[in-house]
């Protein structure tokens, strides 16, 4: 395993976190004995709705692009909120927000899909720098939303590399009541602080890219493994989309099934991880 990889079972880390959608995604994790996300991006609410209902008994954490869906009107958000409370998990809309901090406040609060609202946690780069963070805190800490920060994508070419990982980390650390994690290849906890520092941290690490056959697609995706990503690199949660779904989003009986694989796989990486 690599260094800092977390020991501690999710239902411990719950009982310490410092954010609430941070502690409530960790207990869905215990309860339901799961680390598995399903990006879900597909353009019909159809095909959206009824993917959620066949994944939902596996998952922790359903995440969407709601800004991709072409017949989205506000009754969408009613109907996933409901297979949200019949499948107990919680959604992580992958906004990647990226301007100045009152643009994102609206961004987060307004417009057509009024993420704050019914999203517990969202994400962002951190090319913006601190008032990034600051705007969209200003709008989800009163409603007990986590933010992640991009410090590593999936893609092959990724600049989110070297002292711009560094600086998503620093920031992170500057705003852990908000900030509960990254998307990011590996653990983050100690990158550039002293050992006290590091001892206090607690992020969440969610990771895109994983497969159980694929290598990569034909747009620069590069995949691995859940053991891989959960044992050997740490990861917490384990993001799947096409690999669950493929290219037939009505197949449901395949998706579910494919949804428990992935689910047992990565639980069994999280179980050999404790030990």
């Amino acid at each position: 395993m690599s260094p800092g990889v977390q020991t501690r079972s999710y239902g411990q880390r719950a009982r310490n976190a410092k954010n609430p959608a941070a502690k409530t995604l960790l207990d869905t994790m215990e309860r339901k004995k799961t680390n598995l996300a399903v990006s879900v991006d597909v353009t019909k609410s159809e095909d959206l709705l009824a993917i959620i209902d066949a994944v939902g008994p596996y998952v922790c954490l359903i995440k969407t692009h709601i800004d991709i869906v072409e017949d989205f009107d506000s009754t969408l958000i009613a109907k996933l909120q409901n297979l949200e409370r019949k499948h107990d998990f919680i959604y992580f809309e992958d906004r990647k927000f990226a301007d100045i901090g009152n643009t994102v406040a609206l961004q987060y609060s307004s417009g057509v899909y009024k993420i704050a609202s019914w999203s517990h946690i969202t994400n962002a780069h951190v090319v913006p720098g601190p008032s990034i963070i600051k705007g969209l805190a200003s709008i989800g800490l009163p409603l007990g939303r986590g933010l992640l920060l991009l410090a590593e994508m999936s893609t092959a070419g990724s600049l989110a590399t070297g002292s711009y990982t560094e600086a998503a980390v620093e920031l992170a650390r500057q705003n852990q009541d908000f900030v509960i994690g990254f998307i990011a290849q590996r653990r983050m906890e100690g990158l550039g602080a002293g050992p006290e520092e590091a001892s206090d941290e607690d992020f969440l690490i969610l990771t895109p890219g994983i497969g159980l056959e694929s290598q990569g697609d034909s747009m620069g995706q590069q995949y691995r493994t859940p053991r891989t990503a959960v044992l050997e690199s740490g990861s917490d949660i384990i993001i799947v989309g096409r690999g669950i779904y493929g290219s037939d989003p009505k197949a449901i009986d395949a998706i579910s099934g494919k949804a428990r694989r992935y689910m047992e796989e990565g639980w069994k990486a999280y179980v050999e991880r404790l030990v």
